[in-house]
């Protein structure tokens, strides 16, 4: 039998990443990463006009083109024969969302639309909908919808009902001439099949939806809007599926244009963050993946559903099919290293160093890790950073290790938080840019999380966990695999060699210093003064 593959395909916010994985032994092949020729629309659209702020759009065209182009690089690459293509599985941002008439035309392609910007696609990092954000949580509280908790009693701006709303508040042209509203990654998906199939996970994190009882009800939508009542009946169809199942087969038409074989399975789309939970090769419940960036996204599978408050969602069959994957984050880890960096006019190099000679507690100087806001427990994008602890000796090096430490006990509340809930977690792998590049940092992980922390061996383990999930999908006929464990441990490679252990020492220290970090995070007072600064800051 000659070597089979399965392609990952990992749109991410500038690019798309295509890798060629051999299913026996998760070998990559070949890969290839093209930028979108018109990147993320900020300023303007194709067509001249000037977009507002905190809008972030994209043209759908790109999706396809880059993604062929790669695609055929990477087989090229690879030395493959499509026939030797077993699987294809889809990665997107999300939400990442647009709208579409009822054959799957984007509506910016239609002429009387294209100079219309909330006709374009939506970008997760869109964030024009902040009264839209309110208006629903304002509605879904006073209503008191049981939905809510499973979201921590909060919705993001990000999300896809948010989206929608701003686009029939501030465009009501377009809402009506929308006749799908889809996810980008399942809008993909249904371009390479010709099937209208959702994603559990997008949905369930991003568009309240919930496998036994759906969408929220159209009483609710109508409370938020009368037009919104029919707004899932009438412009959001399509079947349900999770991450790993066929959505279809690739159409012969889509099949020649990326150098692929007609009817190769399709997986179901997975967010982007969460197909890393794969690609970091875990497979069991109770351990949680850190992906480590500029900011950080937490997910865990675990074979208990509870709602803790904080907790950014918790979906059935969300990440791996036969668990409840829950999804918490911070919202500035990279980011805030860097403004610290920029404030002080050093290095990372420079103060890393330096840090790495202190003793934990930075010397006395605690930080909140807010530079971005809270994302998890308190789902507060208006808190903000601060540093205690200050004297006329403090050095540069002192803040930049106590941002360090506030980071990992922000990890150290959110396990806290999900333990207090009920819901165990016993392992940590640490995936994303971060693990590789401090390990002072991921020393200062195990000493306040008080457990061993193991870096994820792949360098792309999202795009490696969508080809996972396209092997999975193929069927064991076509790969051997029967399950998503087995596939997961035959794909993914095996852990780093390097194993950071907790220092006994400093986890006592950590332990208290942990204390004050609660004690200053949960106080009032000091959120309702972060809370005026962040305001006052939008008005000058």
């Amino acid at each position: 039998m000659s070597t089979r593959y399965s392609v990952g395909f990992d749109f991410g916010t500038e690019s798309v990443r295509v890798v060629m994985v051999n299913v026996r032994d998760g070998t990559i092949a070949g890969q290839s990463s093209h930028t979108y020729a018109h990147g993320v629309l900020d300023r303007a659209l194709p067509t001249g006009e000037k977009l507002p702020a905190d809008y972030a759009l994209q043209h759908p065209q790109d999706w396809l083109d880059d993604s062929a182009s790669a695609c055929r690089d990477a087989i090229r690459i690879a030395n493959v024969a499509p026939e030797q293509i077993v699987g294809i599985g889809v990665a997107f941002t999300s939400c990442t969302m647009l709208p579409t008439l009822r054959d799957g035309t984007p509506l910016c392609t239609v002429d009387r639309f294209a100079r219309t910007p909330l006709a374009w696609p939506k970008l997760w990092k869109h964030h024009g909908a902040k009264d839209a954000t309110d208006r629903i949580n304002q509605v879904a509280r006073q209503r008191s919808e049981p939905w809510l908790a499973r979201y921590g009693g909060s919705i993001g701006i990000e999300w896809f009902f948010p989206k929608i709303l701003e686009t029939l508040s501030d465009a009501p042209e377009v809402y009506d001439a929308t006749e799908v509203w889809i996810e980008a990654g399942d809008w993909f998906v249904w371009q390479l099949t010709g099937e209208l199939t959702r994603s559990t996970c997008q949905a369930g994190y991003k568009a309240c939806w919930n496998r036994h009882s759906g969408f929220p009800s159209r009483d609710f939508f109508q409370a938020v809007h009368p037009k919104l009542a029919n707004v899932i009946a009438e412009k959001v169809p399509g079947t349900f599926n999770s991450p790993g199942r066929k959505s279809g087969g690739l159409s012969p038409a889509i099949a020649n244009r990326f150098g692929l074989r007609a009817e190769t399975p399709v997986s179901t789309a997975i967010i982007d963050a969460h197909a890393g939970v794969p690609g970091a090769g875990v497979a069991s419940p109770s351990t949680m993946v850190m992906v480590i960036g500029t900011s950080s996204c937490h997910m865990m599978n675990s074979r208990i559903e509870a709602l803790a408050p904080g907790i950014a969602g918790v979906v059935e069959d969300g990440i791996l099919p036969g668990y409840f994957g829950y999804e918490t984050g911070q919202a500035s880890v990279g980011d805030a290293f860097n403004a610290v960096v920029k404030l002080l006019g050093s290095s990372h190099e420079t103060l890393s160093r330096q840090a790495a000679e202190l003793p934990p507690g930075s010397n006395g100087v605690l930080a909140l890790d807010w530079f971005n806001g809270c994302r998890t427990p308190l789902m507060d994008g208006r808190l903000s950073g601060a540093f205690l602890g200050m004297t006329l000796s403090t050095q540069p090096a002192q803040l930049y290790r106590a941002t360090m430490e506030a980071t990992a006990f922000g990890v150290r509340w959110i396990c806290d938080t999900l333990r207090d809930a009920g819901v165990p977690v016993r392992r940590f792998v640490a995936s994303g840019g971060l693990p590789k590049k401090s390990p002072l940092l991921m020393q200062i992980y195990a000493d306040v999380l008080d457990a061993k922390i193991r870096p994820a061996a792949s360098d792309e383990p999202v795009a490696l966990g969508a080809a996972i999930l396209g092997a999975l999908a193929a069927g064991p006929d076509a790969t051997g695999h029967a399950s998503i464990s087995q596939a997961i441990h035959a794909m993914a490679p095996r852990q780093h060699e390097t194993i950071y252990r907790p220092d006994l020492r400093a986890r006592k220290q950590y332990d208290e210093l942990y204390k004050f970090y609660r004690q200053l995070a949960q106080n009032a007072d000091v959120q309702s003064v972060m809370r005026c600064l962040r305001q006052s800051q939008s008005l000058s």
